[in-house]
C-alpha cells in the first residue's frame, strides 16, 4: 500500500510500526488482498487489513471479464466501507463481527482496517459442519436479521446478495432452462416485494463464519453484498453451503424451525413491534423463492457446479408451478 495509506492506518490505531504477518486471502479476480498485520507501539498486537487495488484489468476465474462485472465488484467494495461506516455499531454480540478501526481510500485503492477475530477469540475456520454447529450459524442470522428488520438499507445494495438478477443479466442471458429462465423475473418480484424486508449479509456461506474453540460461538465477516432482502435467501444460501443435497432435502423442516424459533426470540430480545407469527408466515413460503433463485445464478453461471442437483430442481419446479397457477387463475 503507499505511504499516505499506511501513514493513515498507523495514526488511526495509534501504533507506531506497521508490519506484514501473512496474507490470508487474495480477493476475487485479483482486486486486491486481505492480509494480517503486527502493531507496535499500540494496545492491539494484530489487524486484518482488507486492501483493494483495482486491477488495470479484471481475470476473473470463470471468464466473466466485463465491465458490468468489474462496476459490480467497486460498487460491493464501496458497499462494505459504508456498512462499516453506517450500520456496524448496531450489530452486538448476538451477531459479531469485526470492528472497524479505519477505512481509507485513493484514486485507486482503498482499505479497512478490522479487528483481528483470531486474537478475539474466533480463530477457527470450518469448511463441514455438525449440526448442531449449523444451528450455532443460524442463531447468528436469526439475530442479524432481527437487529435490521424493516430498516432502510441506505448506502448498501438496494437488494442484497451477489446474485441478485439486476446485477446478473449476463448469467441470465446464458441460462439455457427456458422455464426458469422465463420464470427468473417473476422469482425476484416475489422476493423483493415481500412485505417483511431486512438487512441480508449476501454472502452467508460457512467460509464466511469464524468459530470460536469450542465452536459454540460465531462471528461473520465479508460484507460485500450486504443489502435489503427477505432473510430466507441468506438462510437458503447458508444452508446450501454446508449440506449436500439429500441432507438439504432431510433436515429442510428442522432447520427452518430452527431459525424461525431464534427470529422469534431475537425479536423479543431486541423489543420489535413486528409481528413474529406474520413474519414466519410469509418467509416460510418464501424459502423455496430463495434457494430457486440462487439455483437460477448458479446455472446460467456455472452449468456444471456440484450445488445444481435434484434437490433445487424439484424446489424450482415446484416454485415455477406455483407462479403458474398464479398466473392461470
Amino acid at each position: 500500500m503507499n505511504g499516505n495509506l499506511q501513514n493513515n492506518i498507523l495514526k488511526a490505531v495509534g501504533a507506531d510500526e506497521l508490519f506484514h504477518i501473512e496474507d490470508i486471502q487474495s480477493l476475487w479476480s485479483g482486486y486486491g488482498k486481505i492480509m494480517r498485520y503486527g502493531l507496535n507501539g499500540a494496545e492491539r498486537q494484530r489487524v486484518v487489513i482488507k486492501h483493494v487495488k483495482l486491477p488495470d484489468q479484471a481475470h476473473h476465474p470463470r471468464g466473466w471479464n466485463t465491465n458490468l462485472s468489474h462496476q459490480r465488484k467497486i460498487k460491493s467494495y464501496q458497499v462494505e466501507s459504508s456498512w462499516y461506516r453506517e450500520w456496524a455499531n448496531l450489530c452486538d454480540e448476538r451477531c459479531r463481527i469485526p470492528a472497524c478501526l479505519a477505512l481509507e481510500s485513493d484514486e485507486d485503492e482503498f482499505l479497512m482496517v478490522l479487528e483481528d477475530l483470531d486474537d478475539s477469540g474466533f480463530p477457527i475456520r470450518k469448511d463441514s459442519v455438525s449440526m448442531p454447529q449449523i444451528q450455532t450459524c443460524l442463531r447468528w442470522l436469526a439475530n442479524f436479521h432481527a437487529v435490521f428488520m424493516d430498516k432502510a438499507p441506505t448506502g448498501l445494495w438496494e437488494v442484497g446478495t451477489y446474485w441478485h438478477l439486476g446485477t446478473r443479466p449476463d448469467e441470465l442471458d446464458v441460462l439455457d432452462d427456458a422455464d426458469l429462465k422465463k420464470a427468473a423475473t417473476k422469482i425476484d418480484k416475489c422476493l423483493n416485494n415481500a412485505r417483511y424486508q431486512t438487512f441480508v449479509h449476501g454472502d452467508a456461506k460457512i467460509a464466511n463464519f469464524c468459530f470460536s474453540e469450542d465452536a459454540e460461538q460465531v462471528a461473520m465477516v465479508d460484507f460485500q453484498y450486504i443489502g435489503g432482502g427477505c432473510g430466507m435467501k441468506d438462510v437458503a444460501y447458508f444452508i446450501g453451503s454446508c449440506l449436500y443435497e439429500d441432507d438439504c432435502e432431510r433436515h429442510e423442516e428442522a432447520l427452518l424451525n430452527t431459525y424461525f424459533n431464534e427470529l422469534n426470540e431475537a425479536l423479543v430480545f431486541y423489543e420489535s413491534k413486528l409481528d413474529s407469527n406474520e413474519i414466519e408466515q410469509e418467509w416460510r413460503a418464501l424459502y423455496p423463492f430463495a434457494w430457486t433463485d440462487f439455483h437460477r445464478f448458479l446455472k446460467g453461471w456455472s452449468p456444471g457446479h456440484w450445488k445444481i442437483n435434484s434437490y433445487s430442481e424439484r424446489l424450482a419446479s415446484e416454485v415455477i408451478a406455483v407462479l403458474n397457477e398464479a398466473e392461470n387463475e
